[in-house]
């Protein structure tokens, strides 16, 4: 490890220390904290000229606020956040936009999320509680460089960023930053290169030719393992690269940024068989102390493989993040509510009845709803967590799940209920990418078929129809999706299973205009249009022995 490292991690340390204190501080007053974090939204949103042509009082209380406002969703603030970038006014909130961070959902367009000065301080609030709380739990990841992810910009879209560059460190306020540059393996101008296959490949450069890296964080397990296998397919012109220290063919696309140089690393490269191994893995990094990915609901049979491939490093969660903010994070082996950040609120998945933060009860499962700096106020997240227990008065939670469903025809098919099916499947050494609904099918009706990852090895006709009828028994159990069977409104559940169906998903979400690091595995997807061509291939292939004309039951669906 350099000086330069070495002393960033230990400068980075002493800032970050008092902010995990101050969260260790205040967990006994969670209401107090969020009454105040309310007043502090109310004066500068009142200031905007929404809050005023909205009637917003910087003296409302807590209850006033939760009785004038309704619930919200992104679609409420689309056309005032397209009219404040046009004119680079603040309209929402009384606090400069730094930049307009992009997302994209499962079924969502890309949403254009403004990042205040205030929405920034909130979030340097829980990063530094998480980054403190990191380096007390594992010391080693503090003598090794570090990867914070960036979420790759699709190469079409870059124009319309300005160079606002998705790199997790920009949530931490600037002095810390600084700090943390000098620990980092990978610069955050790699995202500036010409197309995201250029910003991976200069990843996968800088990564491969550092031996001292020790902290790998990545949103989606899909996401570093594509990292690892991209790395395999790319061994040979990473070796080249590296030997040389010059990007080769590549130069013209990489503005400017220095190219990596490594001996040892092109060597590893060009010794190995590009499978994917431990072994190798372990050799590359020695030192790689953490590993931190989601690893829950639908992520958790990836982050297993990840896991798998990095069993030398030891492995961390993330919590609930989302571009819109922030509400769980790992804290002391537990996902506490960033309750020093947003302001809060819960709704009953049950019931539907709003809680406040310290109201909630443990076993209840919940749905955020969040106020933050962005000016977003009483926004409704997709997601359902459950209350597992308290530090202090803070509640902690378990996530479940996305709330948000599919509703081809009236059967009410939730993303909880879809994980739920997964989580009973008989898999064995297969692993579930996600359940489609499909509008359109070779009948022209819709239905929803299981896409799963197989091995080369494995049958793929036996191994769909046991997961087809798996599929239609469980969903058969929700009465809406019975009655609609019963009525002819759906085919039956289909499967398709193929070796790389991940990397078929991925492209397909990419296609769909979702951004690269933010597409995550869904326990469910509703894909609009025609059934993409590599699926469709499957499921209108006869089964081994069907007579001509006659369709294998598993496959007369689409």
């Amino acid at each position: 490890m350099g000086a330069g490292t070495s002393l960033g991690h230990q400068l980075l340390k002493l800032l970050v220390a008092p902010g995990r204190r101050r969260f260790e501080r205040h967990l006994g007053e969670l209401e107090s904290i969020q009454r105040a974090r309310l007043s502090r939204w109310l004066l500068a949103a009142s200031r905007a000229p929404q809050g005023q042509r909205r009637g917003l009082r910087a003296d409302w209380s807590w209850e006033e606020f939760a009785r004038q406002l309704p619930v919200t969703t992104y679609n409420d603030y689309a056309e005032l956040l397209l009219a404040q970038r046009e004119r680079k006014q603040n309209l929402l909130i009384d606090s400069p936009v730094m930049r307009y961070q992009p997302t994209s959902g499962s079924t969502s367009a890309v949403k254009w999320i403004p990042y205040t000065k205030m929405f920034l301080d909130e979030l340097d609030q829980v990063i530094t509680a998480w980054v403190g709380d990191l380096y007390r739990q594992y010391p080693g990841q503090a003598t090794g460089t570090h990867y914070w992810s960036l979420s790759w910009i699709p190469t079409d879209m870059r124009s319309q960023t300005a160079g606002d560059i998705n790199d997790d460190m920009k949530m931490l306020s600037w002095g810390k930053r600084l700090l943390a540059h000098l620990t980092q393996a990978a610069p955050q101008d790699i995202a500036l290169a010409e197309t995201s296959d250029d910003s991976l490949f200069a990843t996968l450069a800088y990564l491969v030719a550092d031996p001292a890296l020790g902290f790998i964080s990545v949103w989606s397990p899909t996401f570093g393992l594509g990292l690892l296998e991209q790395m395999s397919v790319w061994r040979e012109e990473l070796a080249a690269v590296l030997v040389r220290g010059q990007w080769g063919a590549r130069t013209r696309h990489m503005a400017g940024l220095p190219c990596p140089q490594s001996a040892r690393a092109a060597r590893l490269l060009r010794d190995w068989n590009g499978q994917m191994n431990a072994n190798f893995f372990a050799q590359l990094w020695p030192q790689l102390a953490v590993l931190s990915a989601w690893d829950t609901a639908a992520a958790a049979p990836w982050a297993n493989k990840l896991k798998a491939l990095l069993p030398h490093a030891g492995f961390q969660g993330k919590g609930l993040w989302a571009t819109e903010g922030v509400v769980t994070f790992p804290f002391q082996g537990q996902y506490p509510l960033a309750y020093l950040s947003h302001v809060y609120e819960f709704e009953d998945a049950q019931d539907g009845r709003v809680l406040a933060p310290w109201q909630v009860r443990a076993g209840q499962d919940l749905i955020p709803i969040m106020t933050t700096g962005s000016g977003f106020a009483r926004y409704k997240m997709s997601d359902v967590l459950r209350v597992d227990g308290f530090l202090g008065q803070v509640p902690s939670f378990t996530f479940l799940g996305r709330n948000d469903g599919v509703d081809l025809v009236g059967e009410k098919i939730s993303a909880t209920t879809a994980q739920q099916v997964q989580d009973g499947l008989r898999l064995d050494e297969a692993l579930p990418v996600t359940l489609l609904a499909l509008d359109h099918s070779t009948r022209m009706a819709p239905g929803y078929v299981l896409l799963v990852e197989c091995g080369h090895h494995i049958d793929p006709q036996a191994l769909q129809q046991s997961l087809a009828s798996q599929v239609e028994n469980a969903l058969q159990g929700n009465f809406h999706y019975k009655l609609a069977r019963e009525l002819g409104q759906l085919q039956p559940a289909a499967c398709v299973a193929l070796p790389r169906m991940r990397d078929i998903y991925l492209d397909q979400c990419r296609l769909r205009g979702m951004i690269e690091g933010n597409i995550k595995i869904e326990p469910l997807r509703h894909w609009r249009g025609e059934v993409p061509a590599v699926l469709r291939n499957v499921l209108d292939a006869p089964a081994p022995g069907d007579s001509p004309g006659h369709r294998h039951p598993l496959n007369h669906t689409f």
